[in-house]
């Protein structure tokens, strides 16, 4: 066994000259694809100085993008961490015809183009769409307003919460709050007590996932928004049509909004991830069998 575990480890060992190639064309692809690239943003908008960059994010225009995007992001996350827990619930702990269809369905946004929703919605809403002329009749703006800027945006995004709630349910399984409402607990103290402290994490995880795509989505906002400057721009709308104008300073430095709120995903990522492993290593410290050993 000892011999066979040997040439194993022998197998799968890489010669290190092999190992540096490896390494080296991770890192260069990193640093030239995405660390290059994220640089040159935060170098372009300073590039006339702080006092250019603050101006530019002064702008009335910036400014109504600015507050239209955390609006957006506002309504959507929390109906999606509703939806998100709601969807993963019914997928992992019951059995039912259909479910199959729903996990699709769920995963439909993923696979869709966002240009492609957008139209979904202009063919649904829009003027000339199947409930236009009702809309239009009692004075419902959809399109090329807010409402139309929310529903694109939850399209988009409402898969992240589920997504990341689903596998960890399903692997927690029901045992534990069939227990708990053996021993006299309702279905909210089951839910509260039981279910979401095994899932928190990753319940965070998809929120902060899902609030960076709801901030910097485009395609989609893009076909549904019109562009209405002040009115349905959003960040990312705004950064395009700044660019589209020669605006070279306002438009980087609307985009380093945006590669800030990247970069405090990813550090809000990386610590979700490191208390979650902590708080694993410390069950399994603390649990019986380690105690055995």
């Amino acid at each position: 066994m000892a011999a066979a575990n040997g040439k194993s480890r022998r197998g799968i060992e890489e010669p290190a000259f092999i190992r540096r190639i490896l390494i080296g064309i991770a890192v260069g692809f990193v640093g030239v694809f995405l660390l290059l690239p994220l640089a040159n943003v935060f170098a372009q908008a300073f590039a006339k100085g702080w006092a250019a960059y603050l101006q530019s994010l002064q702008q009335p225009d910036t400014r109504s993008a600015v507050l239209l995007t955390l609006l957006v992001s506002a309504i959507c996350v929390p109906l999606n961490l509703v939806f998100g827990v709601i969807a993963a619930w019914a997928v992992a702990k019951f059995q039912f015809r259909g479910k199959a269809l729903l996990i699709t369905l769920i995963d439909l946004p993923f696979s869709v183009s966002p240009v492609v929703s957008g139209l979904i919605f202009v063919v649904m809403f829009g003027a000339q769409g199947y409930l236009g002329p009702w809309l239009d009749s009692k004075d419902i703006q959809i399109i090329f307003a807010v409402p139309g800027i929310v529903l694109a945006t939850l399209f988009v995004t409402f898969p992240f919460v589920a997504r990341e709630l689903i596998p960890l349910m399903e692997a927690q399984g029901s045992d534990a709050e069939q227990a708990a409402l053996t021993l006299g607990a309702t279905g909210w103290q089951t839910f509260w007590h039981v279910t979401l402290p095994s899932v928190k994490w990753g319940l965070l995880y998809g929120v902060i996932l899902c609030n960076a795509r709801a901030m910097g989505e485009f395609g989609a906002v893009s076909v549904v928004s019109g562009h209405i400057s002040g009115l349905t721009e959003t960040l990312p709308l705004r950064i395009e049509k700044l660019h589209q104008e020669y605006q070279s300073v306002g438009a980087f430095s609307a985009a380093s909004l945006l590669a800030l709120v990247a970069l405090i995903t990813l550090g809000l990522k990386t610590w979700l991830e490191r208390r979650q492993a902590a708080e694993q290593a410390f069950g399994q410290s603390d649990s019986p069998s380690s105690h055995e050993h």
